[in-house]
């Protein structure tokens, strides 16, 4: 019995069962615990953006964390993009980073860092384990941190000495973190928003965290077809319930004219979970706050107080009965293309169209992708896990951590192209794990959206060196023969009737397969 043991059995004792893991030299003794403790699923990554992607994905789906084993300052470092997206979707997770033992840290070896100072932008919390003894009470409290509402990074530095001291035969049992209940809304924010809301002023809910999955999403339904109030959502979100007969909830539009144009008739907004929304960047003579000023929005429930509760309360203020109808399903008139060349948008609407119930979608397309927000609104019920840092490069992770956790449903990947690339090891994973995805890659082999931003910030007409920074063509990348190096079987269309074949193989077979559409 080790420091290594311990953790392992605190994580295992506090339902955390899966580890992505990309370890070295100083977590040797976390991989040989895992022999002696089956019950903890480990699962390699070949890269660590690969390995937080998909603690990421899995979290949002199993709603509890997984563990991740990461090396030393620079492997930490080589994840932090995804704990980047993962922090703003307030992910629960667990880091595990190994580090030098305590007595080798002064001799400044080659890979010495400042673990602390690398963690700490991209966690809620983080603690340096120093003794195999602290070493169970240190990694509860580490779940207890990413448990707490709406979820939290936590970070674990384990220095080799605390993994591999050894520890008495009667050693205490592993420490068992408390669960804790979200804290309620406050009553008087909540008379607030019911008394904005009787006003007769145009207002409208903005849905985050829980309040855009069920139960609390068909609360928010009542309450919008008894009072008039729209229902909107932030441009990315953690995940989002989706589908014929859940209540439709329209999203914020990236594009910031398009965002200032969804918002301007608001006359007052109501955050359910979450926050004001802001223009991802600053251009030229555009305003960085998106809704119309007059009104400061009103604080209904923050993302850590129970967002069911606050919009049953909010209901029960406005008289909304509990067997009110709830919003109808929306109309979409725009036709599914059926033959010709392959466009972003029939991509987007064969898919949205033929999803399988309860499928799970990872949704890093960008550009070519904005249509599928609209068209999934009438897609069979499935979940919808979008980009919510900005961070690109979580799209196959977090599909292959969400196929982990729920390996019963299908998940498919709506990937594009340049940001496939940051972490295309994720694919040789999924091989390796026999995930059921189906990855879409929408390839335009270019940075479509730096094009769109390039005219934001006032170059109408880029040049030859700037157009080499934007396109990624010269040699074009084959999708194809990336995802055969990774194990992955894969086809490549260019028309609408290629393609609606392809996803009809894909949605058929189980295993991870891909379709490079070229668009």
């Amino acid at each position: 019995m080790n420091g290594a043991d311990s953790l392992c059995d605190t994580l295992l004792a506090n339902d955390v069962d899966v580890c992505f893991a990309n370890p070295g030299t100083s977590e040797m003794h976390f991989v040989a615990a895992l022999d002696r403790k089956p019950r903890m699923r480990c699962v390699l990554g070949l890269f660590e953006g690969v390995v937080t992607g998909a603690a990421d994905g899995y979290a949002r789906m199993a709603d509890k964390p997984a563990a991740t084993l990461l090396h030393l300052g620079p492997g930490l470092g080589n994840g932090l993009a995804n704990l980047h997206n993962a922090k703003r979707a307030r992910t629960p997770m667990v880091n595990v980073v190994g580090d030098h033992a305590t007595y080798h840290v002064r001799y400044d070896a080659p890979l010495t860092s400042d673990v602390e100072g690398v963690a700490q932008p991209m966690s809620h919390w983080v603690h340096r384990s120093l003794t195999a003894q602290a070493l169970s009470a240190d990694t509860a409290e580490a779940v207890r941190i990413a448990r707490q509402a709406p979820g939290n990074i936590a970070t674990l530095i384990l220095p080799a000495d605390a993994a591999w001291g050894e520890l008495p035969a009667n050693s205490p049992a592993p420490v068992v973190a408390a669960q804790e209940a979200a804290a309620p809304a406050d009553a008087a924010m909540l008379r607030a928003a019911a008394q904005a809301i009787r006003s007769g002023k145009r207002t409208a809910l903005l849905l985050g965290g829980t309040a855009l999955r069920e139960p609390a999403l068909s609360v928010a339904g009542r309450i919008a077809q008894a009072t008039g109030v729209r229902l909107l959502s932030p441009t990315s979100n953690r995940r989002v319930q989706r589908g014929l007969g859940r209540t439709p909830v329209t999203r914020i539009p990236y594009p910031v004219d398009q965002a200032l144009a969804a918002l301007n008739d608001v006359q007052q907004l109501i955050l359910v979970g979450a926050a004001a929304p802001v223009a991802f960047f600053a251009y030229p003579g555009k305003p960085s706050l998106l809704a119309p000023q007059e009104h400061a929005p009103i604080v209904m429930a923050t993302p850590e107080q129970d967002l069911l509760q606050a919009l049953e309360w909010l209901a029960d203020e406005l008289g909304v009965s509990p067997s009110a109808p709830g919003l109808p399903p929306v109309e979409i008139a725009t036709e599914i293309p059926r033959s010709g060349a392959l466009t972003g948008a029939a991509v987007c609407l064969i898919t949205a169209r033929r999803l399988p119930e309860n499928a799970i979608v990872c949704d890093e397309s960008i550009t070519q992708g904005r249509e599928f927000g609209i068209s999934n609104a009438v897609s069979a019920p499935h979940d919808w896990l979008q980009l919510t840092g900005g961070a690109i490069g979580i799209g196959l992770p977090m599909a292959t951590g969400a196929a982990v956790a729920c390996p019963d449903r299908k998940v498919i990947t709506l990937q594009a192209d340049g940001s496939g690339m940051y972490t295309v090891q994720a694919l040789w994973t999924q091989a390796r794990e026999h995930l059921d995805c189906l990855t879409i890659v929408l390839a335009n082999r270019s940075y479509a959206t730096l094009h769109g931003e390039m005219k934001n910030v006032g170059v109408q007409s880029p040049g030859h060196n700037a157009l080499r920074m934007l396109d990624i063509q010269d040699p074009s990348l084959n999708w194809v023969h990336l995802a055969a190096g990774m194990g992955v079987e894969a086809v490549r269309v260019d028309t609408v009737e290629a393609f609606t074949q392809a996803l009809e193989q894909g949605l058929s077979r189980k295993g991870p397969y891909l379709i490079e559409a070229l668009i």
